[in-house]
């Protein structure tokens, strides 16, 4: 009994190093490198994203932008991100949208289908875009799907996550559980 109490105090004490830790988990930032573009998966409802990736581009790290999006309620989410860098004040020339089909629900699927319209384009080096809880499953998805392609995770920042800080409020924490719930059912296959 004495072992347990002296375990759940080590815990406890340790508990915001734990937490930290298993938020970082998630996070994948690799070195910025120069890239024959940059990819923004669609998911953003605030716009890190894009202008994450816009800001690279501007910064010459890639020559334009493909931001996907499946279709939602008012069009594409594509077209309307690209709207949103656009009252940003970056050029649409910079952005080439790309239209998901219905049937793609899932990172690994739409990994798939960006994939081949890159492998068309001849493009083999990608800056990967995506919010910051979600780049290391994102990249990981793009590397097995596409295994030719060479992918640099960066990440956007998120208002709700942050590695060090997720458990302090409660998006940062539904996000953190559905993140690593889709990281698990990834890794079992489902």
């Amino acid at each position: 009994m004495l072992l347990l109490a002296l375990f759940l105090a080590a815990i406890w004490v340790a508990r915001t190093r734990i937490l930290t830790a298993l938020g970082s988990a998630l996070v994948e930032s690799d070195s910025l490198q120069r890239a024959q573009c940059a990819v923004v998966l669609g998911g953003d409802g605030f716009g890190a994203r894009i202008v994450k990736a816009a800001q690279l581009a501007q910064a010459g790290y890639a020559p334009f932008v493909i931001v996907d999006g499946p279709s939602v309620l008012v069009g594409h989410e594509s077209d309307m991100t690209v709207t949103y860098a656009e009252q940003h004040g970056y050029p649409a020339s910079l952005f080439q949208p790309v239209l998901l089909p219905p049937e793609i629900s899932s990172t690994e699927a739409e990994a798939k289908y960006v994939g081949r319209i890159l492998k068309a384009k001849g493009i083999c080096k990608i800056l990967l875009v995506t919010s910051n809880y979600h780049t290391r499953r994102a990249a990981r998805g793009f590397r097995r799907e596409n295994p030719w392609l060479e992918v640099i995770a960066v990440p956007a920042p998120d208002r709700d996550f942050s590695p060090s800080g997720w458990w302090k409020n409660r998006e940062g924490e539904k996000t953190f559980l559905l993140e690593w719930t889709k990281r698990l059912a990834t890794w079992i296959g489902l």
